[in-house]
């Protein structure tokens, strides 16, 4: 038999799969991937959790092998395709098989026995079929990624690939969950989300109307903020839904994409005008204020577009770039909606000192000054907090990041709602002399603070 030179893995390789492992986010469903004369030796395609009832179908048809003649080596042998094909592998066993590799104990990763093999080539009758089908019952419950090796040296593949994943349940073990193993119940997590939003524009319609004579132009657009994030959970949960039970959103998720664009938009807009105090404190911006909505407008746009090709491509093809694309884009909008509030508590403090209304200012000051704790903690919260919850959760259990990262918003909507909703009888004028004096004492100490 003839002895195989190592091939040549690429470092590219070997990134794009270790980010898949460790990053992906999407949700398993049937897919349908174009590979185009391509020589990779590792190609990631999907993540899914199975249970003990988990089948993988895959079906490959217009498949050609061609090898460039011109580059093949004395010690190649283009006819062992043992070492080109489909397998399953976990996160923690990846690693071990690096190791494996680097070591030169095997020179391939079909070859390791930590994967799970699904199919090699070598059963292709020499590469004569263009086309063939295959099921595969799971009987170790993991999350498992799908993989496909080519280590033949210069050899380019091209074949149309569709991948289904997917667990049996019900009593009969005969409906298929095309949701991974943890995320099965995210349908119904979504659609109580949206219920719960439902009866808070309710709440909020009563507000307005019960206190129509003070409601500024703010409230409007925060009753819009509410109901497109309704509607968006509302799209969400049925998307999920159709994918659970068929594999396919059914043209929910376009639905899903527009008011998840809408909702990105009109809520960093909302945290720029109440950052600004427009409509109840002020009816105009300033030029420096509108220029950060045009910051952040056309980059929540950016964010939505990188959203949708990560969602849409998975891990395979430029779906990585978009990511990083996507996290950089998240981050700019969120520093930049913290720019009006610290400009508006820059204000207060300064109006303090030439209108003589102390206290008046200092209750401003005092709730300006929350709302940018709060807006910060709902940042890292929903940036930070919850990737490391799904990150460190077992797969099982990954629904659970939703629920924090839900949770979390909707706390931030009612404080929101709560701490700027319109009011009857305006504190800021039912000031003593008392009071005045205990404000500016308090003012000229911060100040002195401040100052130290």
């Amino acid at each position: 038999m003839a002895i195989f030179s190592p091939p040549t893995y690429t470092p590219l390789s070997f990134l794009a799969l270790f980010l898949f492992l460790t990053l992906t986010l999407t949700f398993a469903e049937i897919r349908f991937s174009e590979i185009r004369s391509d020589s990779r030796s590792i190609i990631p395609f999907d993540e899914f959790g199975f249970t003990h009832s988990g089948i993988l179908d895959l079906n490959v048809t217009i498949l050609s092998l061609r090898l460039q003649n011109d580059q093949i080596t004395p010690a190649t042998n283009p006819n062992d395709l043992s070492l080109v094909g489909f397998f399953l592998c976990t996160r923690d066993s990846w690693y071990h098989v690096l190791e494996q590799l680097s070591q030169n104990d095997i020179v391939c990763a079909l070859q390791s026995d930590l994967i799970k093999p699904v199919f090699s080539f070598d059963r292709l009758n020499n590469g004569g079929l263009t086309h063939f089908n295959l099921s595969l019952q799971i009987s170790d419950p993991n999350l498992y990624t799908l993989v496909f090796a080519n280590c033949i040296p210069n050899l380019h593949i091209s074949m149309d690939l569709i991948s289904s994943m997917y667990n049996l349940e019900g009593r009969s073990s005969i409906i298929r969950d095309y949701l991974s193993a943890g995320k099965s119940n995210l349908p119904s997590i979504y659609f109580h989300f949206a219920l719960i939003y439902f009866t808070l524009i309710l709440i909020w319609l009563y507000v307005l109307y019960s206190r129509r004579t003070v409601i500024y132009r703010i409230h409007f657009f925060m009753l819009a903020v509410l109901m497109l994030k309704a509607l968006n959970l509302l799209c969400e949960a049925e998307d999920k839904s159709y994918i659970k039970r068929t594999g396919s959103a059914h043209g929910w998720d376009v639905l899903f994409y527009i008011f998840s664009f809408l909702k990105g938009i009109t809520l960093f807009t909302l945290i720029v005008l109440i950052g600004t105090g427009w409509s109840f404190l002020k009816p105009y911006l300033q030029d420096k204020e509108k220029q950060v909505l045009m910051i952040v407008i056309p980059l929540q746009v950016v964010s939505n577009i990188a959203q949708v090709v990560i969602d849409e491509t998975g891990p395979y093809g430029d779906a990585y770039a978009w990511k990083q694309l996507f996290l950089l884009v998240d981050v700019v909008c969120c520093c930049a909606v913290l720019f009006p509030i610290v400009w508006s508590i820059k204000n207060l403090r300064e109006a303090a000192r030439t209108d003589g209304k102390a206290a008046v200012n200092l209750m401003k000051l005092t709730l300006f000054r929350h709302y940018y704790v709060v807006v910060i903690c709902y940042i890292y919260f929903t940036r930070v907090v919850v990737y490391g919850l799904e990150t460190i959760t077992n797969y099982r259990y990954q629904w659970t990041s939703v629920v924090a990262g839900e949770c979390g918003t909707l706390a931030f909507y009612v404080f929101t709602g709560f701490n700027f909703r319109p009011k009857s009888c305006n504190p800021y004028f039912a000031i003593d002399d008392e009071e005045e004096e205990a404000a500016s004492e308090m003012l000229k100490m911060e100040e002195d603070e401040f100052e130290l």
